[in-house]
């Protein structure tokens, strides 16, 4: 059996609602919005650095434009990290105050979005280690939550191009299987596994994120997308590709 784990969305695929695309599977929620002074998605150079400054200025809209833009893929990160959806909308907003306090310390020698992506994980991680001190191995909203933010919804996570009824629930069970896998793997290569394979950041982003070097990047993630292949196969009682 292959994995399909790490395909992108087919152009036509519906998305719930909720997720972020209409109802004909069209724009992310992540796309240039004319209100909004950058497009959070491609921005250029000259484009982000003027959205920074007004940042930098405490200007109150160019915030409220930043959670409007940053909100989803944040809140999205954290869930598949924490694999509790109460704790990752408490989290999201520990992340954008700290970005507000953080924010004359950004020295742009990365892209905002980058920035604000390690300081979520620097804050998950943490979390992560409280919460692994007081409730070792709960992870019990990450099934049932699967049909409200499946993995499709990522930039690169989905259940490869299902056509038939059939296919589609076998595609659902197989999602929350590899979900829960996810949620199972130790933090640090469970970072790796989503920052790259599920938000679809660059290897130099990564880096960046991780404070780590590209060969430690490239082993860890590695290693963390045997260790899901493994771990899903065991569940499922027969190998994966």
């Amino acid at each position: 059996m292959a994995l399909r784990c790490f395909a992108r969305p087919s152009p036509g695929a519906r998305a719930p609602p909720d997720s972020g695309r209409d109802g004909a599977g069209g724009s992310v929620y992540f796309t240039r919005d004319p209100a909004l002074g950058f497009d959070v998605t491609e921005p250029d150079e000259t484009t982000e650095q003027r959205f920074i400054e007004r940042l930098l200025a405490r200007d109150e809209r160019a915030f409220n434009e930043l959670v409007q833009a940053y909100e989803q893929r944040v809140f999205r990160l954290l869930f598949r990290m924490l694999g509790r959806r109460d704790e990752a909308e408490d989290m999201a907003q520990e992340v954008f105050v700290q970005v507000f306090k953080a924010i004359g310390t950004f020295r742009g020698d990365s892209r905002l979005g980058t920035w604000i992506y390690r300081i979520a994980v620097n804050l998950c991680k943490n979390r992560m280690k409280y919460l692994s001190r007081r409730h070792a191995g709960e992870q019990d909203e990450l099934e049932p939550a699967a049909e409200r933010l499946p993995l499709s919804e990522g930039k690169g996570v989905t259940l490869g191009e299902t056509t038939r009824p059939d296919q589609l629930v076998e595609g659902f069970q197989l999602e929350r299987v590899v979900q829960a896998c996810i949620a199972e793997l130790d933090a640090d290569f469970r970072e790796v596994l989503v920052l790259r394979d599920v938000e679809d950041l660059s290897y130099e982003e990564l880096c960046e994120v991780t404070g780590l070097p590209e060969g430690t990047v490239k082993s860890r993630l590695h290693r963390a997308r045997g260790m899901l292949k493994a771990a899903v196969g065991k569940k499922l009682g027969e190998k994966v590709e």
